[in-house]
């Protein structure tokens, strides 16, 4: 256990040693970028320590994250290189002083994260120039690539830290995530993204008070994202306005931050993709809001008719799940879409006999029904007696009989 300075910067440079060797047998397409990996390499003659180590775990934290990177330069990045880096700093960790009674990342993160903001900043379309006008492009003596590579940085440092401590680290991970979902590249904001999910997953609500609204504004501008970071702004944005807003169904965020995803989806009601994503992260969203939930049937049923016969079973069984859940909290109270949801569940009903998932989606139905059935008995058997003796639904009605009597 190294217990000094001394110690700590002899270890730092052996662990760096079998990294320098490898990386410089690395073949790169982009020269700007394997330079600056080889930057943070601990110089010859460097004497600082604080710069060598926030340096060290910087290169750590890239080489390291490249493990689960869809950017083509980090990917190319061989595994063996990944696994090197993340071992050095795991035994960096457990050489850091232990008498100092300190993390070693807790301590890195007021260096480290100002310095992937800042870098994350450099390349943003939303600087002005002298004359007050908004650039037009990402400023070409700063490559995107390094914005890219440091939110990798950023999303790998946090998702390392020690969750008792994450929450005390707030006030400096949350401006820098804030800085990556304001930048242009999808490729940053989905990993400034997977931060925030981190931090909704793992720390109380109550640590975001100071950011909550700046978070959650954050959240509905970035709602009309490109499909590949679709699912990571859904999951985020649920989490976020539930964990802020929990006590409060009759928040303008819920209402803001379903009606930005309606509005969407709307525009796109055939994309599988996009209505199996945010099928799969609602269902928290329409807890929180509860019986609220009703304002939004003009909007929210349609696209649930659409989908029930979409021609893949997991978007079928998706959206009966989410369907139980709204008619559990609002009962479909005072709704004109209760006749409409009786027929098209008799139509799916029929329909699954071609369907790989029939017998799931048969028992989901039936289960929906009987929740009809018993939240409005009376409006139930007036919508159900056109269909009651429809021989193709001989293996439901009993069933529906027995609840009834």
């Amino acid at each position: 256990m190294a217990n000094s300075t001394p110690d700590l910067h002899n270890t730092l440079i052996l662990l760096s040693e079998p990294i320098r060797e490898s990386l410089s047998t690395v073949s790169s397409d982009d020269v700007s970028l394997k330079s600056l990996l080889q930057s943070l390499l601990p110089a010859p003659k460097e004497t600082d320590f604080q710069s060598l180590l926030t340096n060290f775990s910087l290169l750590c934290a890239a080489l390291a994250a490249s493990q689960t990177s869809t950017f083509d330069q980090l990917s190319s990045i061989p595994p063996r290189l990944s696994t090197a880096a993340d071992s050095a700093f795991r035994q960096l960790q457990k050489a850091f002083p232990d008498h100092q009674n300190k993390d070693l990342l807790a301590e890195l993160m007021p260096r480290v994260l100002p310095q992937l903001k800042s870098s994350i900043n450099e390349s943003s379309i939303d600087k002005q120039d002298a004359d007050g006008d908004v650039a037009s492009a990402a400023s070409a003596r700063v490559p995107v690539a390094h914005a890219i590579v440091a939110a990798y940085q950023f999303k790998w440092f946090v998702t390392q830290i020690d969750l008792q401590l994450l929450g005390k680290l707030c006030w400096l991970i949350i401006p820098c995530a804030l800085t990556a979902l304001d930048h242009w590249s999808p490729e940053v904001k989905g990993q400034g993204m997977m931060v925030m999910v981190h931090l909704a997953k793992h720390v109380s609500g109550g640590e975001f008070s100071v950011y909550e609204d700046v978070m959650l504004d954050a959240c509905c501008q970035n709602i009309a994202s490109s499909d590949e970071i679709w699912e990571h702004v859904v999951e985020m944005s649920v989490l976020l306005v539930t964990c802020t807003q929990q006590n409060n169904p009759r928040s303008s965020w819920f209402e803001k931050v379903l009606n930005e995803m309606l509005s969407h989806l709307w525009r796109q009601p055939r994309s599988k993709e996009r209505r199996i994503a945010w099928l799969t992260h609602i269902e928290p969203l329409f807890s929180g809001m509860g019986i609220v939930l009703l304002g939004h049937f003009r909007r929210l049923l349609p696209l649930f008719f659409k989908w029930m016969h979409a021609d893949d079973d997991a978007t079928v069984l998706l959206v009966l799940d989410r369907v139980k859940t709204v008619i559990k909290f609002t009962w479909i109270r005072y709704s004109q879409y209760y006749d409409k949801l009786v027929d098209e569940l008799v139509i799916l009903y029929k329909d699954a006999s071609l369907k790989v998932e029939r017998e799931s989606i048969r028992a989901r139905i039936l289960e929906i029904l009987i929740l009809l059935q018993q939240c409005q008995g009376q409006q139930f058997e007036a919508a159900w007696i056109k269909h009651k003796h429809d021989p193709n639904l001989s293996t439901l009605c009993p069933s529906l009989t027995c609840c009834s009597s």
